[in-house]
């Protein structure tokens, strides 16, 4: 809300004439900090690249030896860990978070049946709701 008011603020100096536009722009920054920190990056171990393979009419990889949901695209390799998207320039990391919404769609897109969790689901106490989840009277 405060971020608002002071961009809501600059803007009005601007269209005033009291702020040069191009002094704006130079020092305006926009964020949402919601109070949670990004999740901790997986703890992959890869000592050598994986066999990639190509996932069918999509431009992406994926590697089916490896136990994680672990992709490769346009030069970035990208996993799925525990509800969150991590990237990295290597097969073995550093691991760094991106949200989903710049996650490139061509990923997003990869169907369920290449990842080792589904996205949605985790592997929690047989809980998940994935295809093989059996109905129990208590489930609505």
């Amino acid at each position: 809300m405060r971020a608002r008011i002071i961009l809501a603020g600059i803007l009005m100096a601007c269209a005033l004439g009291l702020v040069p536009p191009s002094l704006v722009a130079a020092q305006v920054h926009i964020g949402v900090n919601i109070g949670v920190p990004p999740p901790p990056p997986p703890r992959i171990v890869i000592a050598t690249p994986p066999r990639l393979v190509v996932i069918p009419r999509t431009p992406v990889y994926y590697a089916p030896a490896v136990p994680h949901n672990y992709f490769f695209y346009g030069g970035r390799y990208y996993v799925l860990h525990n509800g969150a998207w991590f990237y990295a320039p290597a097969h073995h990391g550093p691991w760094t978070f991106i949200a989903v919404e710049r996650v490139p769609s061509s990923i997003r897109r990869v169907p369920v049946t290449y990842y080792k969790v589904p996205p949605g689901h985790l592997k929690e106490k047989g809980h998940g709701k994935g295809h093989k989840h059996k109905k129990h009277k208590d489930d609505n």
